[in-house]
């Protein structure tokens, strides 16, 4: 059944353009060839190609047939191979440490308990040291405040990962017609704990525990750059 993914991909250019986000593409020093990657809501398949260019084994998934399609182009014009399936992220099943990386770039249709599910399926799938790199809108950003990422959001939710980098910021994105201008942006990336077998908290903002926060950013290990908003 047509969705309205498919009606926005269906047009001859691609919506976000065929090259990866700016803040994945710079993250390409934690890459590694052979590492299984799911990219989450790929869409159009920009940032999964430019994946498996890099050597990486890519499972790009969607909701959208004509999104899938076109990336299945993509991967064709560029010479490279990734494997795409048709998913609901609402019905998905997160196969347990399935992947060495989780990508999720502007998964910002999901309200917050498709994202509370969908934090949960990244931590189910991720293997032990395994690697999430996300990118979203933060406050400030478009509209649906309740879909907006906020930096203590993430760590609650990612906490008891280990958090390598967590940046807040103002900068203008150039992704085809889809993405354009200056946006409020946030950036994550978490390592899973070698030893974590904890379900993802479920604390709600409310109670959040501010101590959490402190020891996250406290972690000699991790690249937290906060700005200021």
């Amino acid at each position: 059944m047509e969705n309205n993914w498919d009606r926005r991909f269906e047009r001859e250019d691609y919506l976000f353009g065929t090259e990866p986000n700016a803040f994945l593409a710079s993250q390409a020093f934690r890459l590694k060839p052979g590492m299984k990657v799911l990219a989450v809501a790929d869409g159009e398949g920009r940032n999964g190609v430019w994946l498996a260019e890099h050597g990486l084994d890519v499972v790009s998934i969607d909701a959208s047939t004509v999104g899938l399609a076109k990336a299945r182009e993509l991967a064709r014009r560029r010479g490279v191979t990734l494997q795409t399936v048709l998913a609901d992220l609402a019905q998905w099943e997160w196969e347990p440490e399935t992947y060495d990386l989780v990508v999720a770039i502007f998964v910002q249709f999901a309200p917050p308990e498709l994202r509370r599910k969908m934090f949960e399926g990244f931590h189910t799938c991720v293997k032990p040291g395994g690697l999430l790199i996300m990118q979203g809108y933060g406050t400030g950003g478009p509209p649906h405040a309740d879909h907006l990422y906020t930096q203590d959001l993430l760590i609650r939710s990612f906490g008891h990962w280990e958090i390598r980098h967590l940046r807040a910021h103002d900068s203008v994105i150039e992704e085809g017609a889809g993405h354009s201008g200056m946006s409020a942006l946030i950036d994550l990336v978490a390592e899973k704990a070698m030893h974590d077998a904890l379900p993802l908290p479920t604390i709600g903002a409310e109670h959040a525990d501010p101590r959490v926060a402190a020891q996250a950013s406290a972690r000699p290990d991790a690249d937290v750059a906060v700005a200021n908003r």
